[in-house]
């Protein structure tokens, strides 16, 4: 199998080289390459095809916000992104997940927990730190059905009784195999059900489907 291939972009050389350190001392994983600004970004991605793109959230010429919606706007297939930040609970990361980011990290994180990250949002079977993912949608989402754009395309979706407990179940962080041992289901029913709800709700993945989740009141971060 071949490794998960990671672009870094921060624009702190010492934040980089300890990223690169940590994940190619993986035997799955590899740096391929490495920016010091948002700006660089696109053309680089386009190069190099990362299946993760591991982006700074605050950088002097394009923020790691606008860097994943002009990714994302403009890429065809495009990588997954894991904002790196300094602080958990900070408004920007919020709005790189909104962006359509598929998870943060920790500057300061473990190596292991560098390495589950990076490989965990590769998968895309499951919620990164789905408690602080709770916590970032209660301060800054709304106040439970505050959004009434989500509370309208929830109601739009007009997802099934199945689709839905798989939704609340994803929101608390379980992976595929998880929600499949909950309901007493297989794999490969909850991977079709999945696959509906993010069709349904016009997600690009699972960190955005439960970002619509608490933001519409159809789960309280609370």
């Amino acid at each position: 199998m071949p490794p998960i291939t990671v672009l870094l972009v921060d624009d702190e050389p010492l934040v980089r080289a300890g990223l690169r350190a940590v994940l190619q001392a993986q035997p799955d994983l590899e740096v391929v390459g490495e920016a010091a600004d948002g700006a660089a970004v696109i053309p680089l991605v386009r190069q190099l095809r990362p299946d993760v793109v591991a982006m700074d959230v605050r950088m002097p010429l394009l923020d790691g916000i606008e860097a994943t919606r002009a990714v994302l706007r403009t890429v065809p297939d495009p990588p997954k992104i894991l904002v790196v930040t300094t602080f958990e609970n900070d408004e920007y990361v919020y709005e790189a997940l909104r962006a359509g980011a598929d998870g943060f990290l920790l500057k300061r994180a473990r190596p292991a927990e560098i390495v589950h990250a990076v490989r965990l949002v590769a998968e895309g079977e499951s919620l990164l730190f789905p408690a602080s993912v709770r916590q970032l949608a209660a301060e800054y989402g709304g106040d439970g059905g505050g959004n009434p754009a989500a509370r309208v395309a929830m109601d739009r979706a007009q997802l099934t009784e199945r689709e839905a407990e798989v939704l609340r179940l994803m929101t608390r962080g379980l992976s595929n195999a998880e929600i499949a041992g909950q309901l007493v289901v297989g794999t490969e029913t909850v991977k079709s059900h999945v696959s509906a709800v993010l069709a349904k709700l016009g997600a690009r993945d699972r960190t955005q489907a439960v970002i619509a989740a608490y933001e519409s009141g159809f789960v309280s971060p609370g």
